[in-house]
């Protein structure tokens, strides 16, 4: 969050994130406020057309006193406001790759103004993508996860990581590129047999959907496309399990179980093409997803996949 200090009030003229290179960036807009003009990319990062703006606020329906004063940037000392962007890849090389635990970001950029008109300009530290951590599932032994966020809000002068509490979910996941990135970097240091697990002994085996739906209507099945990578350095022959006993309001729609067949290791994968449906409208984390090892026993559970908010079909609205 952006926290004003000294002894006056400022004002924030305008507030970007300068992506790294191969990434975009997007303003999460303010209600009343166009996502479109809040696109940054490597490639043109400070190209702004004011006259669009100020054409695409002609029509836009009238606000209160209130709401335009909270929406000026105007800051008293003490006062703060938070920015958030949403960042992705962008270029082919990037979207091939996916982002990384350790993967630079970007960097926020605040211009302001004073009283008097004395301007100025103030850089965040380099964001860096946060790790993935876990914790054993309720009643399980498998692995689930903890939320690690990056905030998007800038500080005034450093960018903040914060770890909470709650469960970490994937949405167009990079999980399989973070447990590649912690298989390289576990093979370039020298054996510790008193550190914690690495990521990718945790996770030999990752599941990825494939361009998940934002939204999902009550009662209506959904295809599917999920990724099932080996990481491990041997083959195994795998069956994916959606178990409804960990599912909650978003549940297979259809056989509970497939078998894979043989995977390569070492990066080798299959896509397969499951159903969902929802009983219950509201947000809910589509879950309850198990690999298993049919060669050796071994059952691997997966983080929640993605978040997905279950709308009521327009008939029932």
């Amino acid at each position: 969050g952006l926290v004003a200090g000294g002894r006056g009030a400022v004002t924030v003229e305008e507030v970007t994130f300068r992506p790294a290179e191969g990434l975009i960036a997007r303003r999460i807009a303010e209600e009343g406020t166009s996502d479109d003009d809040n696109i940054n990319n490597d490639d043109n990062n400070n190209n702004n057309n004011n006259n669009d703006k100020d054409n695409s606020n002609i029509n836009a329906p009238r606000r209160s006193a209130l709401d335009l004063y909270d929406s000026s940037g105007r800051l008293e000392p003490g006062d703060s406001h938070r920015y958030l962007f949403s960042v992705k890849a962008h270029s082919a090389a990037a979207s091939l790759r996916g982002i990384a635990y350790g993967d630079e970001l970007g960097q926020a950029v605040i211009t302001y103004r004073k009283a008097m008109g004395e301007s100025g300009t103030l850089y965040s530290s380099t964001v860096v993508c946060p790790p993935t951590s876990f914790r054993p599932i309720e009643g399980s032994t498998a692995a689930d996860t903890t939320t690690t966020t990056t905030t998007s809000d800038v500080p005034t002068s450093t960018s903040t990581t914060i770890a909470t509490p709650s469960k970490f979910v994937t949405h167009k996941s990079g999980l399989s590129v973070d447990v590649a990135a912690a298989s390289a970097q576990r093979s370039s240091l020298p054996a510790n047999p008193t550190a914690p697990r690495s990521l990718d002994e945790l996770l030999p085996i990752t599941i990825e959907p494939i361009d998940p739906p934002a939204t999902l209507l009550l009662s209506h099945p959904r295809k599917l496309t999920v990724l099932i990578v080996n990481h491990s350095d041997r083959a195994m022959n795998l069956q994916l399990q959606m178990r409804l006993s960990h599912m909650t309001g978003v549940v297979v729609c259809g056989s509970s179980f497939l078998t894979l067949g043989e995977v390569p290791p070492r990066g080798g994968s299959c896509a397969v093409e499951v159903r969902l449906v929802a009983l219950v409208a509201g947000l809910f984390e589509v879950k309850g997803f198990y690999v298993v090892d049919l060669t050796t026993g071994m059952e691997v559970g997966m983080p929640s996949l993605f978040e997905v908010f279950v709308e009521l079909p327009e008939e029932m609205g």
